[in-house]
């Protein structure tokens, strides 16, 4: 499959992963429905929720890998294929393409969800996550701090990353990677976005930014950083540990014992 092709593939996949996951957050999230139209016996939110949210961005990046996984790979995130490449499964003159058209696929897939968010009277641009941006400090949904953002970040991308190599590993059964990864994703949105609104995604976390002002966006560097930093350290890891040896390689050890 050409480059052009694959960078095609994840230009849309990554603007579907923004538009599923964040749209959701945004759209949908705290949607409730009228109170006087509500029977007391079905007196409940509408709204998806924390879990909801956590469960698109799962689903989003599940379809989005069973539908383009084939052509180039799934990424749809930087980070993934800063880890890919540290694991030895992508190439690095490949890395600066696939990142461009992720972070044109999360700009575009964030103004869609602007453009459709703001045809309702009396949105705006306020609260301390407008548009599902990530940040840390005043714009963590509960206020952690930067190292405690860090750190999550860090730690939950490196733990994408490794469920990533494992189930794409040719040991591993196959046709079933595409769920473990969108189920892995769930996951860590059930236990991060109190903490950073989860990024684990540079593309995702500079789409949304983009819309949501200056301040915002003066953050998005720890959603750079800290997400590349996890997924190096996972691809270096499961190269070094988990990475079984080639027929040659053992003969060589066999020789020197």
């Amino acid at each position: 499959m050409s480059l052009t092709k694959r960078c095609l593939a994840e230009f849309i996949g990554t603007l579907w992963l923004v538009l599923g996951g964040c749209g959701s957050a945004v759209i949908a999230a705290a949607y409730t429905a009228d109170a006087a139209k509500i029977s007391e016996s079905t007196s409940f939110p509408l709204g998806i929720g924390l879990v909801g949210v956590s469960l698109a961005f799962g689903l989003t990046v599940l379809t989005g890998a069973y539908a383009f996984g084939h052509i180039s790979g799934g990424h749809f995130n930087p980070a993934v294929s800063f880890g890919l490449w540290a694991g030895k499964r992508f190439p690095g003159s490949d890395l600066l393409p696939y990142i461009a058209s992720q972070v044109i696929g999360a700009v575009v897939g964030a103004g869609i969800i602007y453009l459709i968010a703001s045809g309702k009277t009396g949105f705006s641009l306020s609260g301390s996550n407008p548009l599902a941006t990530n940040g840390y400090g005043t714009h963590s949904p509960g206020s952690y701090t930067l190292f405690a953002c860090f750190l999550s970040e860090v730690v939950m991308t490196f733990m994408f990353l490794l469920i990533i190599l494992g189930v794409t590993d040719r040991r591993a059964p196959k046709g079933f990677a595409p769920l473990a990864i969108g189920f892995g994703l769930t996951l860590i949105h059930l236990i991060s976005i109190p903490v950073t609104n989860t990024s684990v995604n540079p593309a995702r976390s500079t789409g949304v930014a983009l819309f949501a002002g200056v301040e915002l966006f003066s953050q998005v560097w720890l959603f750079w950083i800290a997400p590349i930093l996890g997924a190096i350290l996972a691809g270096w890891l499961y190269v070094a540990v988990f990475t079984e040896s080639t027929v040659e390689e053992r003969q060589n050890v066999e020789e020197l014992v």
